[in-house]
């Protein structure tokens, strides 16, 4: 009985709230700046926030039952909250402007390119047979993390995925294997080409040469792979021989299937292969059109761009998924419980971050200036590199990027030229460090969500963060204190 009315309160207040959007005089708020100085809000309402963050990373460890009836009305309260402090704040024109902006800007071309990425990449079944060894898992890995630079973060962790659970299904430790494939595919691969990872491929759309990344990341990407892969083969190596005499029946019978089977290798559902490849080119193409608007909606400019490259995605997700025969879908395991998952708990992340992201883009105006005028230091790139990285842990990386790109000058020639260590911080520090939290970078929560439907019992956030602080961040300081100090 509390349950339904708690339900039947909150749609209400949703229908009420769409209401006011819907009655929203467009003039008024065409003539507002939400990124002004006006709306810049005060350091108190970092507060939902931080009531998102201590939501997911607590709960489900201390009250699990709680947290998985309550979730989304908790997320839901959550983000109330800061839509009432902001709107107590800086009025209702200013508010709703600029949660509009963020939902239609922002939001809603994240969620675009992960349902279509997610879509096509499920309509790939890839079948690899063989008995696996550490070597063979690193070598896996070595060839994620290079696909990752070309098909993107999302697309290259989707698609290899559920490849890499099955040739791994018989052993009895797994978390670390999901755990090694979050760190390099998802997040530490993207760094090679604009089109690895968002924050790249927003500094080639500002001026950064396509293969600046390539050039002048290579090497330190080598640095943190080297020591990544060569930790995860020892660890790999010990567990395996731990779990060896567990598993001899289980390798046994995987042998005897890889026996009676033809080809070692086999991809079901090549289609996906150009759908995957048309995303690319919808990607790289719409960032020529010139930034036009096209229309209004409720006071905020659509641009051409954004129309076509939304609507062009979405297509190819809605081909793919019709094309698609069943037994692939099937075999994928293939479900929008994971897309479910990400969409809400984003949806409270982008609402909530909204005003740090005012409070950044503020600068020294703003109640965050002490934090950012740390970037004057004689150990300039150091500084960068650790800043962005510690935004892009809990805030989303490409604007953490482009605030940052601005900060240290905003020209792309002589960034690249006479400061490109700075720039090269910059990059490291926001394509990197998305591998420190589930919410770093969007893969991540994806691969959690896909890793838990196969059975595998993957660790809370903070479980999460123990794993990645204690192996990423004594690389990240070694690397760092090598390359810019």
């Amino acid at each position: 009985m509390f349950l339904s009315l708690v339900k039947k309160n909150l749609l209400r207040c949703i229908v009420f709230a769409c209401q006011g959007i819907l009655l929203i005089d467009p003039g008024s708020a065409s003539t507002l700046v939400p990124h002004s100085d006006v709306c810049v809000p005060p350091f108190s309402m970092i507060f939902p926030f931080c009531g998102v963050l201590l939501s997911i990373s607590l709960l489900p460890l201390l009250l699990p039952k709680f947290w998985h009836n309550w979730e989304n009305y908790l997320l839901f309260g959550w983000s109330l909250f800061s839509i009432a402090m902001f709107y107590s704040f800086a009025g209702f024109d200013c508010a709703v402007a600029s949660f509009l902006g963020v939902f239609f800007h922002e939001y809603m071309p994240f969620i675009v390119l992960l349902v279509t990425l997610y879509t096509i990449s499920c309509g790939l079944h890839l079948r690899l047979q063989t008995k696996i060894t550490p070597t063979k898992n690193v070598l896996f890995l070595v060839i994620g993390s290079l696909m990752s630079s070309f098909i993107g973060t999302t697309g290259a962790a989707m698609l290899l995925l559920r490849p890499f659970i099955l040739l791994n299904r018989h052993r009895v430790y797994q978390v670390h294997n999901i755990i090694f494939f979050t760190f390099v595919i998802a997040n530490v691969g993207g760094c090679l080409t604009p089109l690895g990872d968002p924050p790249l491929f927003l500094g080639y759309l500002n001026g950064i040469d396509f293969f600046w990344p390539l050039k002048y990341l290579f090497i330190p990407c080598l640095i943190i792979c080297g020591p990544l892969l060569g930790f995860y083969w020892c660890l790999d190596w010990f567990l395996m021989r731990k779990e060896r005499s567990r598993t001899n029946q289980s390798q046994s019978e995987q042998t005897q299937n890889h026996t009676r089977s033809g080809s070692a290798i086999a991809l079901d559902g090549g289609i996906n292969l150009v759908l995957l490849f048309c995303v690319i080119a919808c990607l790289v193409g719409t960032g020529f059109i010139p930034e036009s608007p096209a229309l209004q909606l409720f006071g905020l400019p659509i641009t051409l761009n954004q129309l076509i490259r939304d609507g062009g995605l979405l297509t190819l997700a809605l081909i793919s998924y019709k094309i698609t025969p069943e037994k692939i879908h099937t075999q994928q395991n293939f479900s929008w419980t994971p897309m479910t998952e990400v969409a809400r708990v984003f949806a409270a992340i982008f609402i909530t971050m909204l005003p740090i992201n005012l409070m950044l883009q503020a600068g020294q105006n703003g109640p965050l200036a002490a934090v950012l005028e740390l970037t004057n230091s004689p150990h300039e790139a150091f500084v960068y590199f650790w800043l962005t990285g510690i935004f892009s842990s809990f805030l989303d990386n490409a604007p953490t990027y482009l605030l940052f790109f601005k900060m240290a000058g905003g020209d792309a020639a002589d960034l690249m030229n006479n400061h490109h260590q700075t720039l090269v911080a910059i990059s490291m520090g926001s394509v990197l460090m998305g591998a420190m939290t589930y919410i770093g970078n969007a893969p991540n929560f994806m691969i959690r969500s896909i890793a838990k439907q196969n059975n595998i019992k993957m660790p809370t956030f903070l479980g999460y963060m123990g794993w990645s602080c204690s192996i990423l961040l004594p690389l990240f300081l070694g690397a760092s204190l090598w390359l810019f100090w």
